[in-house]
């Protein structure tokens, strides 16, 4: 399958310097590493668009002097407090290449209001997002707050899926049932819990992998990209909710943006335990 990625490569700022980052990033290493053809279309200074954990993928870098960056700080129970110190410039509709409309899969991976809605109808083939881009802005000083999805009228009817997470939709808890009806596939991520999928009226809860965390970070860009993979191969929601818990379970044992497992480590445990929960 042929698996594009639309959304910024970021810079994280860590003790000593910065890792790569951002959902685009996390999610095109697992979908590469899940046996998937991937393109990433970003915008980022070049030496971060050649970065050794993007071995095997296509980048599409369009130009730009500087790439998003973020510094994350940890509370103690957990919760995290982003501030955002550099924006790159937007991607637009006509910044993706035609023959890049016609892949197989097309995930949408803003991290700060990047991505333009209107990419959406021109893409042809499975279209999913992870909104968590969408649901933040930032003040004068870059700290990042959560805002209602205020772009979500121009993008619904063009999914196919959504993924998310109980904590991306805190500042709208009632845009819920709108993706609900909106869209067909949409699922929920709730960290130690697993993962929610809603198909229409139905709901079915995905038991999670007991996992001895290590690092969270990405998981659920993970969780996404294995979702969509799976999806595309079985075209059964439920049985794609249980391979990427299986897969963002397995990425927080590790730390770092090249956590992401193999396709071997998701399907020696699935072999294991081939039910949710088993």
């Amino acid at each position: 399958m042929h698996f594009v990625v639309i959304g910024h490569l970021t810079r994280d700022i860590v003790p000593g310097g910065y890792t790569l980052g951002g959902t685009a990033s996390y999610a095109a290493i697992a979908a590469h590493r899940l046996g998937a053809q991937v393109t990433i279309v970003t915008r980022a200074a070049p030496e971060d668009a050649r970065h050794p954990a993007l071995a095997g993928i296509e980048v599409v870098c369009l130009p730009s002097p500087h790439t998003t960056t973020f510094q994350n700080f940890y509370q103690p129970d957990g919760v995290r407090l982003q501030q955002v110190q550099v924006v790159a410039d937007p991607i637009f509709a006509g910044d993706v290449p035609e023959h890049l409309c016609k892949a197989d899969i097309a995930f949408l991976a803003p991290v700060c209001q990047e991505v333009d809605p209107a990419i959406a109808p021109r893409l042809e083939g499975i279209v999913g997002c992870a909104p968590q881009g969408w649901l933040r802005e930032w003040d004068e000083r870059g700290r990042v707050y959560a805002i209602p999805w205020r772009s979500a009228g121009r993008l619904l009817p063009y999914l196919d899926m959504i993924a998310l997470s109980k904590h991306d939709i805190a500042a709208d808890p009632d845009i819920l049932a709108k993706l609900r009806s909106a869209v067909p596939v949409v699922a929920l991520t709730d960290g130690h819990a697993g993962s929610i999928v809603y198909t229409g009226h139905q709901m079915q809860t995905v038991a999670p992998r007991p996992a001895s965390e290590v690092d969270a970070t990405g998981a659920g860009d993970i969780f996404s990209a294995a979702f969509m993979v799976r999806l595309w191969e079985s075209k059964d929601p439920v049985a794609a909710a249980w391979f990427a818990n299986v897969a963002a379970s397995l990425s927080v044992e590790a730390s770092g943006v090249e956590c992401a497992p193999t396709r071997a480590d998701v399907e020696a445990y699935l072999r294991q335990y081939p039910v949710p929960g088993a």
